[in-house]
């Protein structure tokens, strides 16, 4: 059985409040991100959670190395003191939002690319139609 593993990282990055959800899975770092406006209280957070997780939108999972968690609590502090001074987020993730984000954009050039032209087979047909219409009378 794998283990699966999400993390979410709250920061201020101007003017908003971002959450990035990281979520390992059989050693594969997927990420989506999500604008909250105002500065998220943990209640608000949780409901959040419980409400969208399953419509969020994660991105094409990267490769990462996966460690093991430590038991030392000492260290655990440590380690949660660090991440909640770190501003930011891992240069993993960044990759990960970068790819979701070409994704988003190669799939909405296609669905612009195929609006334009069913726009232009409009029109011709709207001509062609004019057309005949002026030699149907003669």
């Amino acid at each position: 059985m794998d283990k699966v593993s999400g993390r979410l990282t709250v920061f201020f990055e101007e003017p908003f409040w971002i959450g990035v959800f990281e979520r390992i899975s059989e050693g594969k770092l997927s990420v989506c991100k999500v604008t909250f406006g105002a500065e998220p209280k943990e209640y608000e957070i949780y409901d959040f959670i419980l409400k969208n997780y399953y419509r969020l939108r994660f991105s094409p999972a990267v490769a990462t190395a996966v460690k093991e968690a430590g038991c030392n609590p000492k260290r655990v502090q440590r380690e949660v003191r660090k991440q909640v001074q770190n501003t930011g987020i891992g240069t993993k993730s960044q990759q990960a939002l970068k790819l979701q984000q070409e994704q988003l954009k190669t799939e909405r050039k296609a669905v612009s690319r195929e609006q334009r032209e069913a726009e232009k087979q409009r029109q011709f047909e709207l001509k062609q139609q004019k057309k005949k219409e002026k030699h149907r009378g003669r």
